[in-house]
């Protein structure tokens, strides 16, 4: 079997069966008399609606707008939370969050949990019957979050470090693929799911990432940083750039993309993308924060940010990130790149 057959089917699991992929996420309990409160004056989100063992994914922004982190935000009791996020980007959460804590009753403790990914359409059955004693805790308990986003579904499962199995070197539920970091990126790129530290960073407006609608709520009261969200949606999220998906070429060991590549268009509205060697008509118009071999798509592709005049779909030309070195073509298309919308029968 060749790598590519492998990656190949461990992405037919991840998305119509039942993949497994150990994440990076860092962890937080926010409890105290204020907790729902303070959370509900700082994310984005509407968590007082949030019953114990709901969750939804939220912004914490900056106090002029931009983003801190994208979180995910799971009530575990009437004043208590778990907070969670990609890894490495805990410690900047909880800092922005402890900014304006003042005299809140809110404490804050990091988590020693890790986060079992399960994706694929059968993921349900699976893990029928295979976790026992899930439930909504934070003590010994398993969180079992629900996942969907632009059709990729599943569950995590959220929990402490020794009631978590570890794919790597645990037993995984019968029918239960496990599956590499390659694989796993493949399918959250190829959907449009942004990440930590590629896609979104400290400069980004939830707006050009495609964030708003999933993370935040226009009904609630103030929270930090509501002033620019607020005003980009009354001005129909009209920003300079936005996320979109690249589709490059169709030979896996052939010219790839890769994170920091930039992409030209053509100088003159309406030309055609600019040829291989002409750098002299070259206009960059976008870079690239995320690539891998895609073999649902059976070529390269990529998440970038390009500016807002590109068409989508329309051809660009990639190059390396000086911005000089040999060019190859691609096509900009909208988010996902992958339809998992489910189609009725017939």
């Amino acid at each position: 079997m060749s790598a590519d057959q492998g990656a190949a089917e461990q992405v037919a699991a991840l998305r119509q069966g039942a993949g497994a992929r150990l994440l990076g996420r860092d962890v937080f309990a926010v409890r105290g008399d204020d907790a729902e409160a303070y959370l509900q004056g700082q994310l984005s989100q509407d968590i007082v609606g949030l019953a114990v063992g709901d969750t939804t994914d939220s912004l914490l922004l900056q106090p002029d707008g931009k983003l801190n982190t994208l979180l995910r935000v799971t009530r575990t009791e009437p004043q208590g939370f778990v907070l969670d996020t990609d890894a490495g980007f805990g410690d900047a959460m909880v800092a922005r969050l402890k900014k304006f804590l003042l005299r809140s009753k809110v404490e804050v403790e990091r988590l020693e949990w890790r986060c079992l990914a399960l994706r694929g359409s059968g993921v349900d059955r699976a893990l029928a019957g295979a976790v026992a004693g899930a439930g909504t805790g934070t003590g010994t308990g398993i969180l079992l979050l629900p996942f969907e986003w632009n059709g990729w579904s599943g569950i995590d499962l959220l929990g402490p470090r020794e009631a978590v199995v570890d794919p790597a070197s645990g037993t995984l539920p019968e029918g239960v693929v496990f599956c590499t970091a390659e694989a796993f990126e493949a399918c959250r790129i190829a959907s449009g799911i942004p990440a930590m530290g590629s896609e979104l960073t400290d400069r980004t407006i939830a707006a050009e990432a495609g964030l708003v609608e999933r993370t935040v709520s226009f009904t609630k009261g103030c929270y930090t940083g509501q002033e620019l969200v607020a005003r980009l949606e009354a001005r129909g999220t009209n920003v300079p750039r936005h996320l979109v998906g690249v589709v490059g070429g169709s030979d896996p060991e052939g010219e790839r993309l890769a994170f920091g590549m930039t992409l030209h268009a053509a100088s003159a509205a309406g030309a055609p993308a600019p040829g291989a060697d002409d750098v002299a008509a070259d206009k960059v118009v976008g870079t690239v924060t995320s690539a891998a071999w895609s073999p649902e798509l059976g070529a390269w592709a990529a998440l970038a940010y390009v500016h807002r005049s590109v068409p989508s779909p329309g051809p660009v030309r990639v190059r390396s990130g000086d911005g000089v070195g040999g060019a190859q073509p691609a096509q900009v298309a909208p988010l996902p790149l992958v339809d998992l919308t489910p189609r009725p029968p017939g």
